[in-house]
């Protein structure tokens, strides 16, 4: 492997870094230059606890740690091949892909998909389009995205006032309205506040026909993240009863809107704009300067979209929308890969049918 190579040939030291495998010694050093929560050493330990094997490199000047890249390698039932990810890393070059091709043996790997943490405004791409092409010129596929290729992105330093100013009229109004019927916002960073939140999506998740991870994987998040200052739980409440409930991450000064749940009741009291704005002054009070509103669509979405509603919700609030590199397949096997692709997307269409039924039904109902 190329990490035995390097620490083999004592005379290329002074003239190559250093590449090896991370230990929890390397955890605050790991955490400290991580380009995302999933980069993150405690989400290693979350997805570990998934099932999921996790791979730790880290590359050294001296002693000190200047990158970390973690992937995650899922098994393959009834199959001795696993599929790798590579989530939201914000370096990519020729030693990342020469990593990753060392790992990807070792877990007899069909394909690792990358999902690069580097974005530009939309219409102003040049980063994003030279990463793409050394991608594909790497031997990387366009790939099925985990992560949506857009997210709409607020700067968090400027005043309450400006901040204000940027909204959409119509969001300003609904802040406004709900502070008038008395919705309140509180943080609830306990068992109880999950519970909470896993009563409402699994009502939102009714209501609206879509996919949500399962409540087992939302218990092992918040077991293993609970105590490390990245995960909190938010609720808005009106008239005792909680209508909305979001789970955010806070990371090296940016604040992340992963997970969020609200119920059909009372949904003219706008209680989700005002959830939205009070995270966003919780971000400013706790030293964040970027609000990450974590996947939106691209511009001059179709009004028909099932998420368009989702999408001008968070353009209200005059973040500007960014682009990302997208998601690519590092591909190892090209002729298992095209037959996993081919029953996969089998299998996602009779998952969104079966959805759409159980929606059907309920409304029937």
């Amino acid at each position: 492997m190329l990490i035995l190579f390097l620490a083999r040939n004592a005379e290329y030291h002074v003239l190559m870094p250093l590449v090896r495998l991370l230990t929890k010694l390397d955890k605050t050093r790991m955490n400290e230059i991580a380009s995302h929560p999933m980069q993150r050493w405690e989400w290693g330990e979350f997805r570990q606890k998934t099932g999921v094997e996790v791979e730790r490199i880290g590359v050294f000047e001296g002693t000190e740690l200047i990158r970390s890249l973690q992937v995650f390698f899922h098994p393959i039932p009834q199959l001795p091949y696993t599929i790798g990810y590579f989530p939201k890393s914000d370096v990519i070059d020729d030693q990342t892909i020469s990593l990753l091709r060392e790992l990807a043996k070792k877990h007899s790997c069909l394909f690792i998909k990358l999902e690069p943490n580097i974005s530009e405004p939309v219409g102003k791409l040049q980063e994003v389009n030279r990463i793409r092409e050394f991608l594909l010129h790497n031997g990387c596929e366009l790939g099925k995205p985990l992560f949506t290729k857009f997210s709409f992105l607020l700067d968090v330093s400027k005043s309450e006032e400006d901040l204000l100013a940027m909204m959409h009229q119509k969001t300003r109004y609904n802040i406004r309205l709900a502070e008038k019927k008395g919705v309140r916002i509180r943080e609830e960073s306990s068992e109880n506040g999950l519970a909470q939140y896993l009563s409402i999506l699994h009502e939102t998740t009714q209501r609206q026909g879509f996919f949500a991870h399962s409540s087992s994987y939302f218990q092992t998040l918040w077991e293993e993240l609970k105590d490390s200052g990245l995960i909190k739980i938010y609720l808005a409440e009106y008239e005792n009863k909680t209508l909305v409930s979001w789970i955010v991450f806070q990371h090296n000064n940016v604040m992340y809107y992963p997970y969020g749940a609200s119920r059909s009741v009372s949904r003219d009291v706008m209680a989700s704009n005002l959830m939205m704005w009070e995270m966003i002054r919780v971000a400013k009070r706790d030293g964040c300067t970027l609000f990450d509103m974590w996947g939106s669509l691209g511009p001059n979405p179709h009004p028909k979209d099932p998420w368009f509603g989702f999408h001008k919700f968070k353009e209200g609030y005059g973040g500007v929308l960014h682009e990302f590199v997208g998601s690519y397949d590092l591909v190892f096997y090209p002729r298992l890969y095209k037959i996993f692709r081919k029953l996969d997307e089998l299998r996602w269409t009779i998952l969104r049918f079966q959805a759409g039924l159980q929606s059907f039904f309920k409304i029937k109902k």
